[in-house]
């Protein structure tokens, strides 16, 4: 991975169950997040996304790219249009700075009315034998460490002492 490069887009369909269930599971009870009535009495027009799920989606996003052994440092995102049930949330991304192990990348959702989030995130890549370094993430195909290493479909790679 390299100072430019875009990282591939990934769609979320936003439906009514994504958005209730993001914000029980963040334990956001707020009634804007799963009552279209009372969400609609405090003029909106129905349920909308909390940021809680927002920022989960946003983790999802960049550890599906860097894989499952990448590590968030910082996560710094602010919203903008509501993620409202019936819509799509394109996220995309792109990779600001490459320090080591360590990838800063820009990242935006948009939906149908606009920017939904923007904001940053801070991830290391940690070597596959567990030394220092940036080559590789978790053995899945078409997964690379930041400084563009890639590794084999389902190579567990793992040097003797190393965790797993």
């Amino acid at each position: 991975m390299r100072v430019g490069d875009a990282l591939p887009p990934l769609e979320i369909e936003i439906t009514r169950t994504l958005i209730v269930a993001g914000a029980i599971a963040s334990r956001d009870y707020q009634d804007v997040h799963h009552d279209a009535e009372l969400a609609r009495q405090k003029g909106s027009p129905d349920i909308f996304m909390n940021i809680l799920t927002t920022n989960g989606l946003v983790g999802r996003y960049i550890t599906d790219r860097f894989g499952s052994r990448s590590v968030l440092r910082r996560v710094a995102i602010r919203l903008g249009a509501p993620n409202y049930p019936g819509d799509t949330m394109v996220l995309t991304g792109t990779v600001e700075k490459v320090e080591g192990d360590t990838a800063t990348v820009r990242v935006v959702g948009a939906n149908g009315i606009g920017r939904h989030v923007t904001g940053t995130v801070t991830v290391t890549v940690p070597r596959a034998d567990g030394a220092d370094g940036a080559d590789g993430a978790d053995g899945v195909e078409g997964v690379e460490g930041v400084d563009g290493t890639a590794r084999a479909e389902g190579a567990a790679v793992r040097e003797a002492g190393s965790r797993p």
